[in-house]
């Protein structure tokens, strides 16, 4: 069984995907990963609630949106 995940998952979890690129090309400082640090706070809040929503493993929908999220096609089915 395939997950089917909403646009709206996998583009959060791509602008954290940009904000951890864009944090860690600089030098370290708390104010330059804050960025990043809260995009994921915001896409596990997402992941989260959808999977509690839709009876899914947390961890099973986190997976399937990196993956998604990375490649852009589908994500893999759920084992």
């Amino acid at each position: 069984m395939a997950i089917e995940l909403p646009d709206e998952l996998v583009q959060l979890q791509r602008e954290a995907n940009m904000a951890r690129m864009q944090a860690t090309t600089r030098e370290y400082s708390a104010e330059g990963w804050k960025p990043w640090l809260d995009a994921v706070d915001e896409v596990h809040a997402a992941v989260s609630a959808y999977a509690q929503e839709h009876g899914l493993s947390r961890h099973e929908v986190e997976k399937a949106v990196k993956v998604a999220a990375r490649s852009g096609e589908e994500p893999p089915p759920a084992t």
